[in-house]
């Protein structure tokens, strides 16, 4: 704790200290003319953790230093005598932050401008079993939202107390009837749902008229449902204090028992969902999709040359080999998800809930499964696969037509080389015209010098000092003005020219390295690299050249890799890194978690940083989910001697959050948007300039 001491004090009357020390709480006396610290008592000392004479002569505003605390003792000096009562802050000795109820109040003086009396107490106890409360009562929350049962607590005299969800969404009771806490208006709207009123509301008042009563019955409602009640007496401390009833819809659970167990429903080699089991659980997904406005994938994978291993093993070692398949396609998904056999070496995979990206999560997790040997007997071989990837409803509005759409994209795969994926892309004249002038455009770009490069600064998150730079391409079209990254650089990876671009960002980000190299400043300048530039033959030595073009150290080059890179020919890809890595160039891997990550490569691959997806930071800190994964990125990544870096970084609270997890360094619009050099130089100038006045300060 820095304790600013401007001047000595002024003494204190032994009247107002044998005062203070009376008294239970904190107090310190700070002087109204210099706001320094003039008496504090015994329980001040055990609050902070430090003696009085540490405490004496010191400035107030080294004490206090909220923002709050700061406005209040401006308006003090300017003459003003309201007092403060809040809870607050402060820094204990060993450094940690107390929560304190802190009362400030004016002591007027004979002579003089007369003392400020602050009183306080430790909060921290009732903090911690607030925060516990509070804890307890979300994990009970949640635990009543997450059953799949609609939960209903009503007290002795039937008056509801609590409810979830699904409760309501059973019973389709409004949920501005819910809010008013109406239970007469509640049950008269249940007695109306249900097919017998009178007899349902005899059967509730036996069961509210003994408290110790369990009971279990059906109950149908106008609609046609049924739904099994429970009901359960609540206790508290040996006395029955309500009851608990739960709702289950039994026509769900029969129809879906009764899907499964039809055999016509089911392929007989494999054990699968036959072709018309996926035809129906496609419609169910499609009616519950369009309820919930949530997307979902659908699959096509088709073996590889499968003919060859009937027409030289025999039909019983294929059979075997499509048990294998089914086996691993089931292992490869979420339980939620459905495989299905479409027929001979055709399969289908449905995947609820998922965007374009978690259908790509789901084909590189097929791949990698599907990568690995099948052993059968002292046979060893390998099989592949190819998959076509449709999506609802962009793909397709109809069971038939999301197959179709699969179907079609697998075939695209097949003409191009197999052993790949694809997703469904329509092709339209007008799209393919559009496409063809914008890689025309591009071609023209890159010879009439239109292609430019921003840097965004990367920042150590301990010091906040700029620690590197990410190299991103932009374009001016004369025509199309401004046109985004994500725009044309999909069409030139499609048509090749993402070769020649990534060529040309290379040369250029290694050449304003040396330049700042040069001017006294050592950044190092990271640079993405695409699947198809990394598999050049002459890759490397393009790397090399560059760097001797520019006459710049490796290791101020860094190569930002994709995890489908590396998992593609994880052999051949590594030859390549262990080539980069002898030249001395820095590698990572970037938007790590959105891929089908794998300990092994990470352990294998001469790998030094890992970059967090701006996906996952995105929602940071309250989105659980994402926090639960990024924590765990950062410490895999500690855990493997690799430093870890967040990208997409926008607010305080997402910095603190990383700070706090151990991530190393960061970058995003809440440092610096990606500048042009020159803006990049004197941004970087200005903050070591801050750095250096910050540490003569600290000093």
């Amino acid at each position: 704790m820095n304790l600013a001491r401007p001047a000595l004090a002024a003494s204190v009357p032994s009247p107002f200290q044998a005062l203070i020390d009376g008294l239970q709480e904190a107090v310190w006396l700070v002087d109204a003319a210099t706001h320094c610290v003039v008496a504090v008592n015994k329980m001040s000392q055990a609050l902070l953790g430090l003696p009085s004479d540490q405490l004496l002569g010191c400035a107030i505003d080294s004490l206090a230093t909220t923002p709050e605390d700061a406005l209040f003792w401006m308006d003090a000096a300017a003459g003003g005598r309201d007092g403060l009562h809040t809870d607050t802050m402060i820094r204990h000795a060993d450094g940690r932050m107390m929560w304190v109820a802190r009362r400030v109040t004016h002591v007027p003086q004979a002579q003089g401008q007369g003392l400020w009396l602050i009183a306080m107490q430790d909060l921290t106890a009732q903090r911690q079993h607030d925060e516990e409360r509070e804890t307890l009562l979300a994990e009970l929350r949640a635990t009543l939202e997450s059953t799949a049962d609609g939960i209903l607590v009503t007290d002795l005299a039937g008056r509801m107390r609590s409810f979830n969800q699904r409760f309501a969404a059973l019973w389709g009771i409004p949920e501005d009837l819910l809010n008013e806490r109406n239970d007469e208006a509640v049950q008269a709207w249940m007695r109306r749902s249900v097919i017998d009123g009178p007899a349902y509301a005899m059967r509730l008042a036996s069961v509210q008229e003994s408290p110790l009563l369990q009971t279990s019955d059906n109950i149908r409602l106008i609609d046609g449902r049924v739904l099994e009640r429970v009901s359960l007496p609540q206790w508290s401390r040996g006395r029955p204090i309500g009851r608990v009833f739960s709702f289950r819809d039994l026509s769900e659970k029969l129809a879906a028992n009764q899907r499964i167990e039809e055999l016509s429903h089911t392929d007989m080699l494999s054990g699968l969902p036959n072709r018309r089991a996926l035809a129906e659980r496609l419609d169910y997904a499609q009616a519950m999709a369009r309820r919930e406005t949530s997307p979902f994938g659908l699959l096509n994978v088709d073996l590889d040359r499968f003919k060859q291993i009937n027409d030289t093993l025999g039909h019983s070692y294929g059979d075997r080999v499509l048990k294998e398949v089914a086996l691993r396609l089931k292992e490869s998904l979420r339980e939620v998800d459905t495989v299905a056999r479409l027929g001979g070496d055709e399969f289908a995979l449905l995947i609820h809930q998922a965007d374009a990206r978690g259908a790509e999560h789901a084909a590189r997790r097929v791949q990698e499964a599907m990568s690995r040997p099948f052993c059968f007997d002292t046979l060893s071989f390998t099989v592949t696969c190819s998959i076509g990837i449709a999506l609802f409803p962009g793909d397709g509005n109809s069971a038939e037509e999301l197959l179709a759409s699969a179907e079609r994209a697998m075939h695209w795969v097949k003409e191009s080389g197999r052993s790949a994926f694809r997703f469904h892309q329509p092709r339209k004249d007008v799209d393919l015209l559009s496409r063809m002038r914008l890689d025309h455009a591009m071609r023209q770009a890159l010879q009439e010098h239109e292609f430019r490069l921003h840097y965004q600064p990367q920042v150590a998150l301990g010091t906040g000092e700029v620690i590197g730079a990410e190299a991103l391409i932009r374009w001016r079209d004369p025509l199309r003005g401004e046109v985004p990254p994500s725009e044309f650089i999909p069409v030139a990876e499609e048509s090749g020219f993402i070769v020649a671009i990534g060529n040309w960002v290379l040369q250029q980000a290694v050449q304003q390295a040396a330049q700042w190299r040069r001017q006294g400043l050592r950044i190092p300048v990271a640079v993405n690299v695409s699947a198809l530039q990394f598999q050049q033959a002459q890759f490397v030595e393009t790397v090399a050249q560059a760097l001797r073009a520019a006459d710049l150290s490796p290791s101020l080059l860094e190569l930002e890799l994709t995890e489908s890179i590396l998992l593609r020919d994880a052999e051949e890809a590594l030859l390549r890194l262990q080539g980069l890595a002898e030249l001395g160039v820095c590698m990572s891997i970037d938007d790590f978690g959105t891929g089908y990550s794998s300990l092994g490569y990470l352990k294998r691959f001469p790998i030094q940083r890992l970059k967090i997806d701006k996906s996952f930071v995105r929602g940071l800190p309250g989105d659980a989910s994402d926090a639960g994964i990024v924590n765990a990125i950062i410490q895999m990544g500690r855990a493997l001697n690799l430093k870890v870096i967040a990208e997409g970084v926008e607010s305080e609270a997402q910095r603190e959050f990383l700070q706090r997890c151990g991530c190393h360094e960061y970058q995003g619009y809440l440092f610096a948007p990606a500048l042009e050099g020159r803006a990049f130089e004197e941004r970087v100038m200005r903050q070591n300039k801050a750095q250096v006045r910050l540490l003569r300060g600290g000093a």
